[in-house]
């Protein structure tokens, strides 16, 4: 079991202040790990109702064979003061969603907010691979986790989504597209996947926009999440002992940092005027004023840009 949500780690002002989101119901697809489960833990300290899905539960864990489970994810939503409720899903299997959004509607007869956040990437690209050299199964694999279930979800759901105006999309990506623009991501399968979901926000942008609706691409910095973790072999009340192996790793965020970026813009009355539109965690933190648990603004984007890819030393100071 993960430890419960301490209200006195962090920001417990923001918990305090954020909770008009009580009523509202929120679907993050992809929530067993990472920035999934911090966006509906955040979503639940809001007050939200959150159903969260993926593919490892308690009973059965997914090819990625790690312990992080929906009904974990599920639990930390409560304990933050909202309802988590888990429901394993294959988001490939269009009945499997159709079944899902099926019990949204009858449970709830609402859905005001959709996060899609299904990746399950990380153990089929291969870095700087080129496309004739890159596991072909394995980068069809990646754009169907990446772009298929995005859309399958979007399809079966979204019509719940528009029955009250308001309702808002957030689609999950790696990088702005001011950044994936002119950068080279991964690969062609990795680099394709990022962009396609950029676009599939823009797209639901047009297609929403008119109906009372909004969607938006989100991207976190580097995050810390349990993958990342223990690819540095840290934990996260020790993860500046990264450092020494990866300077640049002091720009890195909670995964709860995202979420309270999605929190703020669930809760936004004029959300509307993001629609279509590329955001980061960073960015929106300095428009909200909300902050990661430290009581810091990592802001990753910017400071790739200016520090890292510039050639600079690490030195986070007016990026936090």
């Amino acid at each position: 079991m993960p430890a419960p949500l301490d209200e006195d780690h962090g920001d417990p002002g923001y918990l305090r202040e954020v909770k008009d989101l009580a009523g509202r119901v929120a679907l993050v697809a992809g929530a067993t790990r990472g920035a999934g489960r911090g966006i509906a833990v955040e979503l639940g300290a809001a007050g939200a109702t959150v159903y969260v899905t993926g593919r490892s539960t308690r009973a059965r864990r997914s090819e990625y064979d790690r312990p992080e489970t929906i009904e974990d994810t599920a639990d930390l939503v409560t304990a933050a003061g909202g309802r988590g409720i888990a429901v394993p899903v294959d988001h490939l299997r269009p009945a499997a969603v159709r079944d899902l959004v099926g019990r949204i509607a009858t449970e709830q007869g609402r859905l005001d907010i959709l996060v899609n956040d299904i990746w399950g990437g990380e153990k089929l690209f291969e870095w700087d691979t080129p496309v004739w050299e890159h596991d072909l199964d394995n980068g069809l694999r990646l754009l169907r986790l990446a772009i298929d279930t995005h859309a399958v979800t979007s399809h079966f759901a979204l019509p719940l989504l528009l029955r009250r105006p308001g309702g808002l999309v957030v689609e999950m990506t790696d990088g702005t597209a001011e950044h994936n623009r002119d950068t080279y991501r991964v690969n062609l399968f990795y680099d394709l996947a990022k962009t396609a979901v950029l676009r599939m926000a823009f797209a639901l942008g047009h297609e929403l926009g008119p109906r009372g609706a909004t969607a938006v691409a989100l991207t976190p910095g580097w995050m810390r999440s349990e993958l990342m973790l223990d690819l540095f072999g840290v934990r996260e009340d020790n993860w500046r002992d990264a450092l020494a192996r990866e300077p640049h790793f002091a720009i890195s965020e909670t995964p709860r940092f995202t979420g309270r970026a999605v929190a703020a813009l669930a809760a936004d009355l004029t959300v509307a005027r993001f629609n279509g539109r590329s955001l980061s965690s960073g960015g929106l933190a300095r428009e909200y004023g909300f902050t990661d648990l430290d009581g810091s603004r990592p802001d990753a984007w910017r400071y790739l840009k200016e520090v890292q890819d510039a050639g600079r030393p690490a030195d986070t100071t007016g990026y936090r």
